[in-house]
């Protein structure tokens, strides 16, 4: 079976099941990974950590999979249903050589794909491993039997990750007695382990689509649509809970709602999480992506912390911490991550960092990301644009008077105002942001963008 090039991207390996990705195509990728682990350890014999989300094809994708890891004569450990976070934790905290998530994360059905790391949790990315792997099986077209068939094992870590998160965080059993929350997994693989943790906490929980059902009935697992928002914001006003969140599908993003039922944009969790922390540990470094609010900067620098911005995507922005120890990461999308030698995905630490800041304080959550919104912000405006690099080395040319910076797109600085440009990597789309001091600059410089955009 040839296998299709398209389904390699710069962070996972995703596509339409079964016409790109099926049975076989994971079988094929599953002996290869082996195979690059190999390459780079010199370890011949390996364990490896599998798990995978609630979809329909997952069981189907998984036996492709672990089929292709034991006839390389590795040995596998099958984690069963788990979020993408705790098949991190698993290769991080019981020293496995590699690890596979089999999801789609937010995508809708009929996706789903494969989220690779190494040792340590460190994920594989497009020029570190995942295009040495379509690369290999685009030249080599079978393999070889192999002398050893690998061996599986099973393994529960529920109540391990648990125990992990809650001493990661400093926060005991019962420690929020009298709290109430209101969840919308959207019916991914988070919703279990999310109620089982808010049980061990005490909280009184409003749960919305938090049995997993791989068909996604409710709504698609992507909280960053504002129409997937809908329901929990209408339970959360309706309820009167201390606040709610939202999950995705593979349960590695959490978005929060107000208690007035208010989205809180993921940058400014960033920079409340950054206050918390800093508080205990001055000094320290905090990565936020291009996309942030100039108040995350602001904060980190109020409460004498480093801030480091950065290009988006997660294995990229786990690198750079890693390499320049940074202690927190966060991205407007909702990811975020912790250093302290882990770096990987975090959205329960961030939880109970901030329900801990809620009860100390006696505060509301919407209090606290009050002092945050400090400016007025467009979002992200998507404009069709072929010669995408064209349009952005002209808008660089026009708006030269600005501070520039280059990491990831465009991002120009003026005293009361900024934009970001950036393309996509899989469209033809230019992204635009636009923040400024004042709701007429931003409607002002949004139109102005705009205008030169199309021209």
């Amino acid at each position: 079976m040839k296998i299709n090039p398209d389904i390699f991207r710069l962070y996972d390996i995703r596509g339409i099941y079964p016409k790109n990705l099926n049975e076989e195509s994971a079988y094929q990728v599953a002996r290869t990974f082996i195979r690059f682990l190999q390459k780079r350890s010199g370890n011949q014999k390996l364990k490896i950590a599998l798990g995978k989300d609630i979809r329909k094809s997952s069981p189907i994708l998984f036996k492709g999979f672990s089929n292709g890891i034991l006839k390389e004569g590795s040995d596998l450990t099958d984690f069963g249903l788990i979020t993408t976070p705790m098949l991190y934790f698993a290769v991080s905290n019981f020293g496995f050589d590699g690890g596979v998530v089999i999801t789609a994360s937010h995508n809708p059905n009929p996706y789903n794909g494969l989220k690779l790391v190494r040792e340590r949790a460190i994920p594989l990315s497009g020029p570190k491993g995942i295009f040495w792997i379509r690369d290999y099986l685009l030249k080599n077209g079978h393999f070889l039997k192999k002398p050893r068939q690998g061996k599986i094992f099973k393994r529960n870590i529920e109540k391990a990750y648990l125990d992990f998160s809650l001493k990661l965080a400093g926060i005991k059993k019962n420690e929020f007695q009298g709290f109430s929350l209101a969840v919308d997994a959207g019916n991914g693989i988070a919703g279990p382990i999310t109620l089982k943790l808010l049980k061990e906490l005490g909280i009184k929980v409003f749960p919305l689509y938090c049995r997993p059902d791989g068909s996604f009935p409710n709504h698609s697992p992507d909280p960053l649509l504002k129409e997937n928002l809908k329901d929990i914001i209408s339970l959360v006003k309706k309820k009167k809970p201390d606040f709610g969140i939202a999950l995705d599908g593979d349960g590695d993003r959490i978005i929060f709602i107000d208690e007035k039922g208010q989205a809180v944009s993921g940058d400014l969790i960033t920079a409340l999480l950054a206050k918390i922390i800093l508080k205990k540990r001055k000094g320290l470094k905090i990565l936020y992506d291009v996309r942030s609010s100039r108040a995350v900067e602001e904060v980190i620098r109020e409460n004498r912390g480093k801030p480091i911005p950065f290009r988006i995507g997660h294995a990229l922005i786990k690198e750079k911490m890693r390499k320049d120890n940074i202690i927190f990461g966060g991205e407007l999308s909702g990811h975020y991550y912790l250093g302290q030698n882990l770096f990987y995905d975090m959205p329960f630490f961030v939880l109970l960092k901030i329900l801990k800041e809620i009860k100390e304080n006696k505060v509301s959550l919407s209090s606290l990301i009050k002092p945050l919104k400090r400016y007025y912000y467009s979002g992200e405006i998507n404009f069709k644009i072929k010669n995408k690099k064209g349009k952005i080395k002209e808008l660089k040319k026009r708006y030269k008077s600005g501070k520039v910076l280059e990491i990831d797109g465009l991002r120009v600085e003026f005293n009361d105002w900024w934009f970001l440009v950036r393309p996509s990597n899989t469209e033809a789309v230019l992204r635009l942001i636009v923040e400024a001091e004042t709701k007429t600059l931003l409607f002002k410089k949004k139109r102005e963008l705009t205008k030169a955009i199309k021209q």
